[in-house]
C-alpha cells in the first residue's frame, strides 16, 4: 500500500481504529507530520484531538539518525543505537540543549497551554510513519505518567522489528503497513513534503467533541 499523503494515511487508520470500538478514545498527535495523520483519525473517531511534544535527538555524524529523543518533562530517552556514542560527552549534550530549547518553543507555539486530562482513557499515539522508534518510545513513556487507562501506538508504516520493540511499551500497536525492507517513511506516501508550523497550528483547532 502507497499512501496518497499524511492525510490519507490518517483517513485509513482511522477507518482500522474505528472498526475497533474503542472506549472513550482521546487521539494524541506526534508534530509536525504526525498531527496531520492524528486529526484525520480523529474525526473518524469523533474524539477529541491533543498534542504532545517530543524532539529526536539525532547523532553527532547524522541528525536525521535518532539516537535518542525528548519528551515534554525534558526527560531522556536513548535507544540502542546511542551505545556508540559518549551521550555524556560534549557533542551529544550541545544537540540536547539545543532541543530543549526547541522542545520548549513548540510548547508554547502549538498549545500554549495545559495537557488535557487523560486519567483513564484510552490514549491513540499517532504520527505520520515509526523509523527508529525513540520518539514513540520518550512519547510513550511520557504519556504513562498522565494515568491513562490504554495507550495504543498507530502509524499507517513502521518495520516489523521496531514494531514488536514497541510492544514492549505499550498496550497495543497498530500498523497498517509492515515491510520486511524498510527505506524511510517518506518512500510510502506518494506526497510527503515537510509540514509547517503553521499548519500545526491550524489543525490543533479541531477539538472533536470536548465541550
Amino acid at each position: 500500500m502507497i499512501f496518497k499523503n499524511r492525510s490519507d494515511g490518517g483517513k485509513k487508520l482511522g477507518e482500522f481504529l474505528l472498526s475497533k470500538n474503542i472506549e472513550n478514545p482521546l487521539v494524541i498527535g506526534l508534530p509536525r507530520g504526525g498531527v496531520v495523520t492524528a486529526k484525520e483519525v480523529a474525526q473518524i473517531l469523533k474524539c477529541p484531538l491533543e498534542i504532545v511534544i517530543v524532539r529526536k535527538i539525532g547523532s553527532p555524524q547524522d541528525p536525521e539518525y535518532g539516537i535518542g529523543a525528548m519528551s515534554e518533562d525534558e526527560e531522556c530517552f536513548f535507544g540502542p543505537g546511542a551505545d556508540f556514542f559518549d551521550i555524556h560527552g560534549t557533542e551529544v549534550q550541545q544537540i540536547v540543549e539545543e532541543e530543549r530549547q526547541e522542545l520548549r518553543r513548540r510548547i508554547k507555539q502549538y498549545r500554549g497551554r495545559e495537557l488535557m486530562d487523560m486519567k483513564d482513557k484510552t490514549l491513540i499515539v499517532v504520527d505520520d510513519g515509526l523509523a527508529t522508534g525513540v520518539t514513540a518510545s520518550a512519547a510513550i513513556k511520557f504519556l504513562k505518567k498522565k494515568r491513562p487507562q490504554r495507550i495504543i501506538f498507530a502509524v499507517p508504516v513502521g518495520p516489523r522489528l521496531v514494531r514488536h520493540y514497541l510492544k514492549e511499551l505499550c498496550d497495543e500497536i497498530i500498523v497498517l503497513e509492515k515491510p520486511d525492507h524498510f527505506l524511510g517513511v517518506g518512500n510510502w506516501y506518494d506526497e510527503f513534503e515537510q509540514t509547517s508550523d503553521e499548519e500545526v497550528i491550524e489543525l490543533m483547532k479541531y477539538r472533536g467533541d470536548v465541550t
